[in-house]
């Protein structure tokens, strides 16, 4: 019993090592492993007719939990918007430990 309670807390420490020490927990064109909080563009139309705004996000913390809808439909009914003119996307990360990955929909 005493092996298979040191090898579980190995695997933990394992576990928690890696997940710390890898890549930033959210996606971003920019990598940054202590501090990351990147805004950065991916479709877009025209920015004439945009004259509302939503924002939909997701966390993570530690690359083990993620909840959230960061997709273009949640954030569209939080702004209110019925034609899509553009779609932003933001990343944040600190340590390794908390991240966020938002969607921000620009229309009217």
């Amino acid at each position: 019993m005493k092996k298979v309670t040191v090898l579980f807390s190995l695997s933990l420490i394992s576990a928690a090592y890696l997940s710390l020490t890898g890549c930033q927990i959210v996606a971003s064109p920019m990598a940054g492993g202590i501090y990351n909080e990147t805004k950065y563009g991916d479709v877009a139309t025209t920015h004439n007719s945009a004259t509302k705004e939503g924002k939909a996000c997701g966390t993570s913390i530690l690359g083990w939990v993620a909840t959230g809808d960061a997709s273009v439909s949640a954030a569209k009914a939080a702004g209110g918007i019925t034609t899509v003119a553009s779609v932003d996307h933001s990343a944040k990360n600190i340590l390794g430990i908390l991240g966020e990955w938002c969607t921000i929909v620009k229309g009217s």
